[in-house]
């Protein structure tokens, strides 16, 4: 095997095709929803699980983190199969798994076994999630990149908001476990728009060798490049401070300003569509400015914003339009952050794209699921807690981010030979 060493510092995003298939950004976009349908879809049915299956709610919290750990293991797991064996099998076996979990879990009859159920999907369901960042890596190239992450992020940032309120609509007519048979049918029609019309990106000649050994090598190799470090920790400590903003703003909101649950979901849909509009915008502007500066501009946004609702927190200046129109800053931004994070890393290694994106993956979803809950073990229905979390997530990010890849001030460099991973 040839080998080259791992390059220094990014390369520019090149120019890259200009045309995609709305059948793939459609594909690519419902698999990328995996993630958010599993976590938020069931949320509002806590309660009544917890009298039909006579347990606590520190326990159905449980059926939370087992699948947030479950997408983090998958991810790291699957991301590098992907690479060995092409982009096709991983996911229908993904998908096929979650559809058989998600009707284990709706036949749950104790807490335990949904626990075990959920742990199973989630680890599936990454499958969607880690095998789709690897396919943009292998059919694009360029700014599209970011183009096409944009429009991905337009569904990540949706689901989470439309899920719960279809879940919660759906339970005016239903009961919990036909929640998880929706999750079942959704990820069979993942399976069959899999198999009918999503070709293997990855060419059998550009498959590397499997095994632990050659998957602890290659995430050993990713890891080792400091520019792929910069990129991973901006967009998973950026994901982490979204994660605070979700587990505070409902005691924010409905406890210190006393919004009723339909206002608070009505602001939640408000942030929601800015994020809409940004990720819509940054996807059209990518090739004018480059990823790497619409990577840093949404990074100072969002920290100047986090700052803004950290001091109207602290000394009640502007009292509620004081949090809401900063939050709207830190939330709204998050594509440019996220999509151009993203593009960027996944730049760096264009024969490992599906170990690449499992770093990506696994690191963005442990470190929101260790910061996040950081938000609720002080007094929740104070901004206050949301706001420091998020405003040392984003000044962390930023000094990860430029700590790290070291930029170049001058003309962008040129874009290396595809890195191949040493002997």
């Amino acid at each position: 095997m040839s080998s080259s060493p791992a390059p220094s510092a990014e390369p520019e995003l090149a120019p890259g095709p200009t045309r995609i298939q709305a059948r793939l950004v459609i594909i690519l976009g419902a698999l990328t929803a995996t993630a958010p349908m599993t976590l938020d879809l069931y949320l509002p049915a806590l309660p009544q699980m917890q009298g039909d299956l006579g347990t606590t709610e520190s326990q159905l919290q449980l059926t939370l983190t087992a699948a947030l750990l479950g997408i983090a293991l998958g991810q790291a797991i699957i991301g590098p199969i992907s690479d060995s064996i092409g982009r096709r099998k991983p996911l229908l076996v993904g998908t096929a798994i979650y559809a058989l979990a998600s009707i284990a879990a709706a036949l749950a009859p104790n807490v335990q076994l949904l626990i075990g159920a959920r742990v199973v999907q989630a680890m599936a369901g990454a499958a969607g999630i880690v095998v789709a960042r690897a396919i943009v890596r292998d059919t694009v190239s360029g700014a599209e990149i970011a183009r096409l992450l944009s429009m991905l992020m337009l569904v990540t940032g949706l689901a989470p908001i439309l899920a719960p309120v279809m879940g919660g609509q759906l339970l005016q007519f239903t009961d919990w476990r036909a929640l998880f048979v929706i999750l079942a049918v959704f990820g069979a029609g993942l399976f069959i728009a899999v198999a009918g019309w999503l070709p293997d990106s990855l060419p059998t000649e550009r498959r590397r060798p499997t095994g632990l050994k050659e998957i602890l090598r290659g995430y050993r190799y990713v890891a080792s490049n400091k520019a792929f470090l910069g990129y991973a920790f901006a967009l998973a400590i950026g994901f982490a401070s979204i994660f605070a903003y979700i587990s505070g703003s409902p005691f924010v909101f409905q406890g210190e300003y006393q919004l009723s649950p339909q206002a608070y979901g009505l602001l939640f849909g408000i942030n929601g569509v800015g994020l809409m509009i940004v990720s819509q915008i940054g996807g059209r502007i990518v090739r004018r400015f480059g990823s790497r500066t619409l990577l840093t501009a949404g990074q100072i946004i969002a920290f100047a914003s986090a700052g803004a609702l950290l001091f109207a927190a602290v000394t009640g200046i502007g009292g509620f339009l004081g949090i809401v129109i900063p939050l709207f800053g830190c939330v709204a931004v998050m594509p440019l952050v996220g999509a151009n994070a993203t593009a960027l890393a996944l730049q760096q290694y264009p024969d490992a794209a599906g170990t690449a994106s499992a770093l990506l993956g696994t690191m963005q979803f442990v470190v929101a699921g260790l910061i996040g809950p950081l938000v609720t073990l002080v007094d929740v229905s104070s901004a206050v807690p949301m706001a420091v979390v998020m405003f040392l997530c984003f000044g962390l990010a930023l000094v990860a981010r430029f700590a790290l890849t070291r930029e170049p001030r001058v003309a962008p460099l040129p874009v290396l030979e595809p890195a191949v991973v040493p002997e």
